[in-house]
C-alpha cells in the first residue's frame, strides 16, 4: 500500500488516499519518493483543462530511491537514487534519432492515457482502478511505478538534502533550459526574449548563462519575478502591465527585432505580438500551451525572410544526457535552480497548488 494524492473529479482538491500499486512489469521500476515538483501541467490536468481522465494520480517531477526493478530493467538497481522524467517508446523514428520528446507515442505514454499503452492500470483504490502512469510515473504518491526510459540515475556525490531541489529537472526546468540549449542554440551576441518568468521561463533565463547570448529580455507582469529574472541573468525586463510589449522590444533592439523568442505563457495574443517582433531570420520557440483549439493570426509574408516558428515539448531533451549536464551546471553554481524552489510537506499539496496557481511560489516541491 502507498499514499497518493487522488483527484476524484475535475476541479476537486487533492485527496490523500491509501492506494495499491501494480507490481512492476519487466521494464518498470518501483520508487520510494523523496520529493516531487508541482507543475502547471498537473494543475491543468486536475482542473479538467487537459483531457487527462479522472479519477487519477498526477505528478511528473519525482525524485526517489529504487526499491524494486522488473526483470528486463538494465542499469538501474535497488538502492539507486533516481530522478523521474517523461518516458518514450525507444523504437520509433524520433526515439532512434535521439529525440524521445518527439516519440510517436508521446501523448499516450505521458499525458492523456492514464494507463499503460496496453490499457492496464497501474494504481487501484480498493476495487476501483484509478488513472495513473502520468508521464510514466504519477509521482504524487509515497511510491511510484516508473518506466525505465523515464529514469535518470543520480550521481553518488549528491547529498540527500539536495534532492528536492533537483526534482523539477524532470519537466519544467529541462523544458525551459532545453528550449535554449537544444533548440535555439544561440550564437554569440544573440538577443533573446523570454516571455513568462515562471519556472519554465526562468529556467530558460538561467540557461542563457551557459551560452554566449547577448541581451536577454525577460517579460512578465509580476515585478518580483522580473527582479528574480535579473538576478538569474536577464539583462533587461519588460513589465507588460506598465509598458507595451511590441514597441518596447523594438526599442530595445533599435528597430531590428529579436533574434529568438522563448514563449512560455500560452497566451495566444502574446504569441501574435512576439511573432511581429522577430528580426530577419529570427526564431520563436513555442512552449506555452493555450486552450485546445486556439489559433493565432500572423502575417505569413514576414516568414519569408527566414523567420521560423517551432513548437517545443520537454526541451527536445534526451534526459539521460541532458539532465546530468544541468545537475553539473547547478553544482558549479552556473545554474542556481535552488532560487526557484519552495518546499512543502506532501500533506500540504493543496496549499502548494494554490500558491502555484496564484503565482506566489515559482516552483513548489513536495517533500515526503
Amino acid at each position: 500500500m502507498t499514499t497518493a494524492a487522488v483527484v476524484w473529479t475535475p476541479g476537486a482538491p487533492f485527496s490523500l488516499e491509501k492506494v495499491e500499486l501494480d507490481a512492476p512489469r519487466p521494464t518498470e521500476v518501483r520508487v520510494r519518493m523523496i520529493a516531487t515538483g508541482l507543475c502547471h501541467t498537473d494543475l491543468n490536468a486536475a482542473s479538467g483543462a487537459l483531457p487527462y481522465p479522472l479519477p487519477g494520480v498526477l505528478g511528473h517531477e519525482g525524485v526517489g530511491v529504487v526499491e524494486e526493478t522488473g526483470p528486463a530493467v538494465t542499469g538501474i538497481r535497488p538502492g539507486d537514487r533516481v530522478l523521474l522524467t517523461f518516458t518514450s517508446c525507444g523504437q520509433c523514428r524520433g526515439c532512434r534519432a535521439g529525440h524521445p520528446a518527439h516519440c510517436d507515442h508521446q501523448m499516450g505514454l505521458n499525458l492523456f492515457g492514464g494507463r499503460r499503452l496496453d490499457g492496464t492500470a497501474t494504481i487501484r483504490h480498493d476495487d476501483t482502478e484509478l488513472n495513473g502512469h502520468f508521464f510514466g510515473q504519477s509521482s504524487f504518491a509515497t511510491h511510484a511505478l516508473a518506466d525505465q526510459r523515464g529514469i535518470v540515475v543520480l550521481p553518488d556525490h549528491i547529498p540527500d538534502a539536495d534532492l528536492p531541489v533537483l526534482a523539477p529537472l524532470g519537466c519544467g526546468v529541462q523544458t525551459g533550459a532545453g528550449a535554449v540549449l537544444n533548440v535555439v542554440r544561440p550564437a554569440p551576441g544573440t538577443t533573446i526574449a523570454i516571455a513568462g518568468a515562471g519556472a519554465v521561463g526562468l529556467s530558460a533565463v538561467m540557461a542563457t548563462r551557459l551560452t554566449a547570448a547577448g541581451d536577454v529580455i525577460a517579460i512578465d507582469r509580476v515585478p518580483a519575478r522580473l527582479d528574480l529574472a535579473r538576478a538569474l541573468g536577464a539583462t533587461h525586463t519588460i513589465d507588460t502591465s506598465r509598458a507595451p510589449l511590441t514597441e518596447t522590444l523594438m526599442d530595445l533592439t533599435q528597430g531590428r527585432g529579436v533574434d529568438a523568442v522563448i514563449e512560455t505563457t500560452g497566451n495566444v495574443r502574446v504569441t501574435e505580438e512576439l511573432i511581429d517582433t522577430l528580426g530577419v531570420a529570427g526564431q520563436l520557440a513555442l512552449i506555452g500551451a493555450p486552450a485546445a483549439g486556439s489559433k493565432a493570426a500572423f502575417d505569413v509574408n514576414r516568414l519569408l525572410l527566414g523567420r521560423t516558428l517551432r513548437g517545443v515539448t520537454l526541451g527536445d531533451s534526451e534526459p539521460q544526457t541532458f539532465i546530468p549536464s544541468l545537475i553539473a551546471a547547478h553544482a558549479r553554481g552556473d545554474f542556481p535552480l535552488d532560487r526557484l524552489v519552495r518546499t512543502y510537506p506532501f500533506a500540504d499539496i493543496n496549499q502548494a497548488a494554490a500558491d502555484a496557481a496564484e503565482g506566489t511560489a515559482v516552483k513548489p516541491v513536495l517533500v515526503f
